[in-house]
């Protein structure tokens, strides 16, 4: 029988994310709007969809082999899964998420120690309550189903809750008043899976093409001719994190330089680059960077 990967895709907000991640890495996964097993054009992956939630649990019995899930999730499973590779991306942004303590506008709290023997709705039970304990807080903390926002002030005193941008709170006059923990996607991994050489193998493939298609996600590839005299000074504007590619043209008096670039400092260093006399600059997109 031949050697299978059973990946866990996490079901629900993360799911659109982590499919286009995989197209960029080099994986079309097709998801049946009905079925939880969607299929993948790897023979050597067997893909399920799991709720991001419940995804450690799963790794953890050895029903999966890995899956990609929220570290929030992992923590609060408590369960012994091992971390493969950290992922920044989430619903709407390729920065962290974090879960927070918010309540309602006007209420008068002001930090986690107002909250003494109020009640306190989230999913994330456990890392809540270990977050008042170790502020000394006695709060009840009920677990709540979802739509958690609309809970304050009527069915709980506060929330913690999970946000990008922070916009759905405001929509629901709440304000944020602590960071009860930062989170990001991760490659999670099972104890009997590392020690399969061949799944771990297979595993560090698809973490290595997975991280290359999020760092070329905020990096863009630049190509431009410089003559030969002014090339000291073309390579004086270009950030130092990469050596440039810097190959002979047919005349010998110009060369071309390739480098790779982050995509919120081309707009800088594209006028400089002209103004230190290249042309023909070109700025493009890329798919992975691997290092």
């Amino acid at each position: 029988m031949a050697n299978k990967l059973r990946l866990g895709i996490p079901k629900g907000s993360l799911q659109d994310a982590t499919v286009a991640l995989f197209k960029r890495a080099g994986w079309n996964i097709y998801a049946d709007g009905r079925s939880y097993f969607p299929s993948i054009d790897d023979p050597e992956i067997e893909c399920m969809l799991i709720r991001a939630q419940e995804m450690a649990r799963y790794v953890d019995h050895g029903v999966l082999d890995a899956g990609l899930t929220g570290i929030d999730w992992v923590v609060e499973s408590g369960l012994d899964v091992t971390s493969v590779a950290s992922l920044t991306y989430a619903k709407q942004s390729r920065r962290k998420v974090r879960w927070v303590l918010a309540v309602p506008e006007g209420s008068g709290f002001e930090k986690a120690e107002d909250l003494e023997g109020k009640i306190i709705a989230t999913e994330l039970v456990e890392v809540t309550r270990r977050y008042l304990a170790e502020k000394g807080v006695n709060a009840k903390v009920e677990f709540s189903w979802g739509a958690t926002e609309v809970k304050p002030p009527m069915l709980a005193d506060a929330i913690v809750e999970v946000t990008e941008t922070g916009s759905s709170l405001k929509a629901n006059h709440l304000k944020i008043i602590d960071t009860v923990m930062e989170s990001e996607t991760h490659l999670i991994a099972g104890n009997a899976t590392l020690a399969d050489p061949w799944k771990r193998q297979k595993l560090d493939q698809i973490a290595l093409m997975l991280r290359g298609a999020i760092d070329a996600q905020s990096q863009v590839g630049l190509m431009l001719n410089v003559r030969r005299a002014d090339l000291e000074a073309v390579l004086a504007v270009l950030p130092a994190l990469n050596s440039p590619t810097i190959s002979q043209l047919s005349d010998s008096e110009w060369v071309a330089v390739n480098t790779i670039v982050e995509e919120r400092v081309a707009r800088d260093v594209i006028p400089r680059l002209k103004a230190a006399k290249a042309t023909g600059i070109v700025e493009y997109p890329l798919n992975k960077v691997v290092l």
